[in-house]
């Protein structure tokens, strides 16, 4: 057979060729997990998330074989990893059309196969339809791949199929599993080892929520997560991954692979672009000597429903986070020093202890306890709500989502979902829900949009999060709901029935002020279809003004305005118009400075919004 390789060279000079400048920006001389957990920031953020329906016609962009038994010119032929003979023939070929659910043999169709079973993750969005790691296969391989494990089979072969791909029992070294792994060509041992890894960078934050763990006795448990956010999997499998990463380096498939994806979904594989970064990352030589105890650890603030806890870190130089425990069970995981815990109740008491862990997940006796008592009642939400809600023409779905619970909040447990009906068996069911991750500060709003929308005041590249799942093809007579760790938060109608919200926008009413998990339309201002005027932008009213944590001055100011208070924590620093727009943007603006310049901005009056906090000041 003839493989289509290009000249030595070239093939050097592609490698990487087409990352955009600085998109790895803030790597510099990181390693181990903080360079994984920079990782992380950088291809997490802003990615458009498509439909699992969109994948087979999108694999005609990402994963054609124009390497093996086609060149340049292929436009058609799917590239297999599962059914692809490097060595001769293949014994079968598929296009984007041979698409099936299920198969009674090899060579009757191929399906999107999830490197990563999707059990791990529930097949909620975005996981569920990221290119990076949902590949086409033929069918019958994956069905008999199941959840198995990827890994190095012995003698006990199960099955062998036709490239000499093979599911045998496992024969990793110093792994406790024993059961059934699947075994790929060695050509491709290094593309699975690097899917892996991407999927143990994309959704750190999200690994310890994962299901992590498939039966209570290791050696038949087909998961290889160890559910730790920073190592991700067992010790023994990282070492087969590093060894398949080099035996098996990156390939020029792989590049074009990494490129294509971007252009679709706007993210990187980082270990295609630098292949040395996994070494960085995952040979480590933790010690046997447990971090000393964080200290001084006290609740900062509190209201009815949150607490803010802040502690002096560990003086252990390998601690690399740290386990919050409430009443004695671990609640919580934090790289900092400091997290804030909501979803409490009022007029309660709460005892709390903080330990840190270092890189072999040795853990620290606990801090200092500290007794948090909440109040009774306080002027914020008691969680996010949804304040509109967009029904429009074709593909014009959007949600925004406001926090005004007095903090910032962690979205990691947040999804949103849809209902559906089955009109075969007379039932309701959920889609596939979409899970939230980040941050949102205080007194901010986000929008979830579509990426197909094509409504007139609001873009792409405005939206916070970008999905065509489920949770964004929403019609009007569906339910749509956000909740938290599967709990109803705010809803936008009714459950089990047919609702009657299409061709509509709805906006909340600004006398409301907490969310409402049962829908009353008595909280809502209805629009015409596709309005969406100030879409992501809150109102004035929607605003907590405060003078008191900070102090502004000159007020009236003619050039720079000067900001007095603990000012270096300040995350963001916006300037908007009465009519809420944001005319001004800066991160971290008092790292190095106290002032904000202002000189460029016409004669009038505006807010200065510092974090969750806003000030009235006046431009001569």
């Amino acid at each position: 057979m003839k493989k289509y390789l290009l000249p030595i060279i070239l093939f050097s000079s592609c490698i990487g060729a087409q990352v955009p400048a600085g998109y790895y920006d803030g790597t510099a001389g990181l390693t181990g997990y903080a360079l994984k957990s920079k990782l992380h920031d950088i291809i997490s953020e802003k990615n458009i998330n498509w439909h699992y329906d969109d994948l087979p016609s999108l694999y005609n962009q990402t994963d054609l074989d124009q390497y093996y038994d086609h060149g340049p010119g292929n436009t058609t032929i799917l590239l297999d990893i599962y059914s692809e003979n490097p060595a001769g023939a293949d014994a079968y070929e598929y296009t984007s059309a041979n698409l099936i659910s299920s198969s009674g043999g090899e060579g009757l169709g191929f399906n999107r196969e999830h490197a990563v079973p999707q059990s791990t993750f529930n097949s909620d969005y975005p996981m569920y339809s990221d290119l990076h790691f949902v590949i086409p296969t033929d069918a019958k391989i994956n069905q008999l791949r199941n959840n198995y494990p990827y890994g190095i089979g012995n003698s006990t072969v199960h099955y062998t199929f036709t490239n000499l791909s093979k599911i045998a029992n496992s024969a990793i070294p110093n792994y406790v599993y024993t059961n059934r792994v699947y075994e790929p060509l060695d050509e491709f041992k290094g593309d699975v080892a690097r899917m892996l890894l991407y999927f143990a960078v994309r959704y750190e934050d999200k690994l310890p929520s994962f299901n992590y763990s498939t039966n209570i006795n290791p050696a038949i448990d087909r998961s290889p997560l160890d559910g730790t956010a920073e190592r991700a999997f067992d010790p023994a499998y990282i070492s087969m991954l590093l060894q398949w990463h080099l035996q098996d380096p990156v390939s020029q498939r792989e590049t074009d692979r990494n490129n294509a994806i971007y252009t679709i979904q706007k993210n990187r594989n980082p270990f295609i672009d630098n292949p040395q970064w996994v070494t960085s990352i995952w040979i480590q030589t933790p010690d046997a000597i447990a971090p000393q105890a964080p200290s001084n650890l006290n609740s900062t603030q509190s209201g009815a429903y949150y607490t803010h806890l802040a502690w002096s870190p560990s003086t252990s130089s390998d601690a690399i986070g740290y386990n919050i425990y409430q009443n004695g069970a671990l609640l919580a995981t934090t790289k900092s020093t400091s997290i804030t815990i909501d979803h409490l109740m009022p007029s309660a008491s709460y005892s709390f202890t903080v330990r840190a862990y270092d890189q072999g997940y040795l853990q620290s006796p606990d801090s200092n306890s500290v007794t948090v008592s909440t109040v009774a009642s306080d002027t914020n939400s008691r969680d996010l709500f949804i304040v509109k809600y967009i029904e429009g023409t074709g593909d014009n779905k959007a949600l925004e989502i406001v926090n005004r619970t007095g903090h910032e909040v962690d979205l990691n447990n947040y999804t949103v979902r849809v209902q559906y009906y089955n009109s075969i068996y007379n039932s309701y069911y959920f889609g596939n829900s979409f899970e939230l991750e980040g941050k949102i500060p205080n007194n901010q709003s986000f929008v979830i949009l579509n990426p197909k929308s094509a409504l007139s005041c609001y873009t792409n590249n405005d939206a916070m999060f970008l999905t065509a799942g489920h949770a964004m093809t929403f019609a009007g007579t569906q339910y749509v709901e956000l909740a938290y760790k599967s709990v109803t938060v705010d809803a936008i109608g009714s459950k089990f029935v047919s609702n009657s919200y299409g061709d509509i926008s709805l906006y909340r009413k600004n006398t409301v002020t907490q969310p409402n998990p049962t829908f009353n339309m008595t909280e809502w201002d209805s629009h015409g279809i596709d309005y969406c005027q100030n879409l992501g932008t809150l109102s004035t009213s929607d605003l907590t003004t405060s003078d008191k944590e900070f102090k502004i001055y000159p007020n009236p100011v003619n050039e720079n305005i000067y900001v007095d208070g603990k000012t270096e924590n300040i995350q963001s620093a916006q300037i908007l118009d009465f009519s809420g727009k944001v005319i001004y943007t800066e991160r971290s603006p008092f790292k190095n400075k106290k002032n904000i310049s202002v000189q460029n901005l016409a004669t009038g009056s505006y807010l200065l919004k510092l974090d969750g906090k806003v000030y009235q000041f006046i431009k001569k």
